[in-house]
Parts: C-alpha cells; structure tokens; sequence
C-alpha cells in the first residue's frame, strides 16, 4: 500500500486530508510538528509527503530542505500561504507542488495521485535504464567486454580484435555456458548464406585465445568440449 506522511498542526485540515487519502486506498502516517515530520520522514519510507509550512519547532520549508538532503520523495506544500514569493521559495526547496488551504478534498487525491504515479514512472525509468547499461557490458574475471564500444579489456589493458574475432566472442560471452558447434557457430556469426568452411570458426577462435588467454592449453575463457564445439565458461 502506498504510504503519504501528513505533516500537519491542525487536527482538523490533517484528519480531513487522512480521511479522504484512506478513503482512496492510501496508508496515512499524521505529525503534528516539523521536528517529528521531519524524523518520521528520514526515518521511514513514503511515497509522498503532505507538508504544512507554519509549524511547530520546524517550519515546513526547513523540513522540506532536510528531506531533500537525503530524498527524492514527492513533497506537497498545503498551506494558507498563498504569496508567489512563498511558492518560489517552496520549489526552490524542492518541493514538487503546491496546494492553497482552503482546498477541495478530492483535488488534494487527485494531486497526490499524479505525484506519486510520476515519480513512480521516473524511479521505473531509472532502473529500466540501469538494467540496459548493465547489459551494454560483460564483465567475467579479468575479461572486460564493451558492447557498446565493440572493446574488450583484458585486467584493465585493451585487447584489438577484429571484427569477426569479437562477434565471435561476444556471442559466446552473451551465451555463457551453451556449447555451441561449428556449424552453428560460423551460421550465427557469418551468416546461413556465406561462402567459406567452418574450419574458419577454429581459427578464429585460435586467435581470439592468443589474445585473451593466460595459458592456451587450459583456456580461461572459451573452453573446447570435444566432438561437440565450443562453450564461454562464466
């Protein structure tokens, strides 16, 4: 359940955005001070934050500078300050929005909704985006695959390979594991319709072992299962 921290002094204002954020489906923590507000927020996780600006101990704005030290969570100012001025300073805090008391209950939820599902879109972005990074690169041992680059790194030093050599080796690598023959090996990599012998796909391999391997006898990287094909040991 998604969870909105209400930062609020007047039980009235607090228990009404409480009531209708519940009523939507929402789990609802209430503080009644900026200093527990504040604790609350840096000490629990929540999928937005409703913040007062005249409060006790801590006004909102410092609450506000304090959560954005240390998170990203949405933040909404409710307040009966309503001066353009105090929105520019409320935004220039970080803050994501603001909402002028009086306010309609159901604009409140419909706020609240678009906040959280944004920021839940952009944190599904980032990760989306990481994922995909990690997948531009194979990391095994000291081997050091670039996709992106079409480089290779062998204990931090560049490794030249030809273009066959690496598409070669980056479909093994992608594959970790799988033993693959020649045939198939010299179809994937040179194409069902190239003219040439699968013996190609032994030299190759050959060269690539000259490159990446400590000791060609007993390969680290590409392993050779007899009578079978080859196979990327990870």
């Amino acid at each position: 359940m998604k969870r909105v921290l209400i930062v609020e002094d007047d039980s009235k204002i607090a228990f009404l955005e409480r009531d209708y954020l519940e009523a939507h489906g929402y789990e609802t923590v209430v503080e009644e001070n900026g200093l527990s507000g504040l604790r609350k927020a840096l000490g629990e996780d929540f999928s937005l934050v409703l913040l007062d600006i005249m409060l006790p101990d801590m006004e909102g704005y410092e609450v506000c500078r304090e959560i954005r030290k240390e998170k990203n969570v949405p933040i909404i100012f409710v307040t009966a300050k309503n001066d353009e001025i105090d929105k520019i300073r409320g935004l220039g805090l970080g803050a994501d929005d603001f909402i002028t008391k009086p306010f309609s209950p159901t604009e409140l939820v419909a706020r609240v909704s678009a906040h959280i599902n944004r920021y839940e879109r952009l944190v599904a972005s980032v990760e989306d985006k990481e994922k995909d990074d990690k997948h531009d690169v194979i990391e095994v041992g000291s081997l050091f695959i670039d996709i992106q680059a079409r480089r290779v790194y062998l204990s931090g030093k560049e490794v030249n390979l030809a273009n066959k050599e690496f598409d070669l080796l980056l479909f093994l690598a992608q594959h970790p594991n799988v033993v693959y023959s020649k045939d198939t090996l010299f179809d994937k990599i040179w194409g069902e319709e190239a003219i040439g012998e699968t013996s190609t796909v032994t030299v190759h391999i050959n060269r690539i072992r000259e490159k990446i391997e400590k000791d060609m006898s007993e390969p680290e990287f590409i392993e050779t299962v007899w009578g079978a094909g080859y196979r990327f040991r990870r």
